[in-house]
């Protein structure tokens, strides 16, 4: 149901700092240009800023050519009181308030109003975002809300979307899902931990979306500089240096790290996706430059000589991107 490189919306609600409406639109454009036919949003992105610059820039491109995935558990509410949405990390005035909520009542109207900002009579998608401090509402009532939309045929798939394993286990164990987007928890630099639940997902048949391979900025140059950000915040010194150590094998073989870090994902037969972020079309192209080149084999057996990839993890066939989209 959905490609092998998606597109993922949190920049184009202005994630850290302003991206402006022209440049959003040629983000998306440049995608749908290069191929990429899946695309992810929230209504946390830009209190739905995200949303509504998505469905403006694939209004006209025919539906039924592409998948569009969101989330629920955040009801936006007006407010009036002023200033911006930074301590949330976006850079859009202040006028909506988040409302957790992941009762069926709350998921039927999250999602009406995705429609609305989208401008969409459906979507293929819907994750519950950030379900971590309300397990048992989101079984009660979040999934099984989402399951009866998809029995009437509302939505085609449904998933949870967190940035913790062990958050995403509870519910790949406690609910029939289709998908799990999992945010920088399954990458070349953090693996190890999570490779047993990948497991557990491919034996359910329940499909991974890997999210932040480059582990919030860590990953995503040539060269890691010393003050590059891990989990949205400043990498500690024995991140950096381990990240460093991987890149340093990465151009050994003539291989960028972010391509490393792209490619990666895709050795585990339970991942399905990976989503990549952007906020310029220029940035689309080198994510796509990124995905379209080999990662020989020697780079993966050259990292666990080194220690640096698990020995039990699996590996991308040296043009892992390309045989599994086919």
């Amino acid at each position: 149901m959905i490609d092998r490189l998606g597109l993922g919306g949190s920049a184009l609600g202005n994630l850290y700092r302003p991206v402006s409406d022209l440049d959003a639109r040629a983000t998306v454009d440049a995608a749908w240009q290069a191929g990429v036919r899946y695309f992810d949003t929230a209504p946390h992105y830009g209190l739905g800023l995200s949303e509504r610059r998505l469905g403006a820039a694939l209004a006209d491109r025919p539906r039924s050519e592409f998948v569009i995935s969101t989330k629920v558990g955040r009801l936006l509410e007006p407010c009036d009181s002023g200033g911006d949405d930074l301590a949330e990390g976006f850079a859009v005035p202040a006028t909506h308030r988040r409302v957790w909520d992941f009762s069926a009542h709350g998921v039927r109207r999250s999602l009406e109003a995705s429609l609305a900002r989208l401008g969409l009579d459906r979507v293929d998608l819907v994750y519950v975002h950030d379900p971590d401090d309300h397990g048992e509402q989101v079984l009660r009532e979040a999934l099984p809300a989402l399951a009866e939309l998809k029995a009437q045929g509302v939505i085609r798939g449904i998933g949870v979307g967190v940035n913790r394993w062990e958050v995403a286990e509870r519910f790949v164990l406690g609910h029939p899902l289709d998908h799990v987007m999992l945010a920088g928890r399954y990458t070349v630099l953090e693996h190890a931990a999570t490779a047993d639940f990948l497991s557990l997902c491919a034996e359910r048949d329940v499909s991974v979306v890997a999210a932040g391979v480059f582990n919030s900025g860590l990953l995503a140059r040539h060269e890691v500089p010393a003050d590059a950000t891990h989990d949205y915040t400043t990498a500690p010194a024995a991140l950096v240096e381990r990240a460093r150590r991987i890149a340093g094998i990465c151009r050994r073989h003539g291989v960028p790290l972010p391509r490393a870090a792209l490619h990666f994902p895709f050795g585990h037969p339970a991942v399905r996706a990976v989503v990549v972020g952007a906020r310029s079309a220029a940035e689309v192209t080198e994510n796509i430059a990124m995905a379209a080149g080999e990662v020989p084999a020697r780079v993966w057996s050259d990292l666990r000589a080194e220690d640096l990839l698990s020995p039990t993890v699996p590996v991308p066939l040296p043009k892992g991107f390309e045989k599994a989209a086919g």
